[in-house]
């Protein structure tokens, strides 16, 4: 897992610590990584691990921030993320990008 730039760029040790507060609490972490990080359709049946994670969008917001090419990340396959990358190229931080999605479903 890469560290976000997007977490706290004032100050990097904040950074470490907001990351090192969301991992601790991921459902993943103590799964052997082998399951996580394998390839093509096995990655969808990979990703049953992170639904009902409570860090799934951090989780993911790292992946996308740090362009994170292999493995399961905030129950995304590799080809999600790409595709999202894609399509959202204009976005600076994934994590508030998140809050925005989901601000504005509670608002519909």
């Amino acid at each position: 897992m890469g560290v976000s730039p997007q977490l706290h760029a004032a100050a990097p040790g904040a950074e470490a610590e907001a990351r090192i507060a969301w991992v601790s609490q991921a459902r993943c972490r103590q799964a052997d990584p082998d399951e996580l990080f394998v390839r093509g359709a096995a990655q969808r049946k990979a990703a049953v691990i992170c639904r009902h994670c409570p860090v799934i969008a951090e989780c993911g917001a790292d992946a996308l921030d740090n362009k994170v090419e292999f493995g399961v990340w905030g129950g995304m396959t590799e080809r999600q993320r790409r595709a999202l990358l894609k399509q959202h190229p204009e976005v600076v931080s994934w994590a508030d990008f998140f809050a925005a999605q989901r601000k504005h479903r509670s608002a519909v």
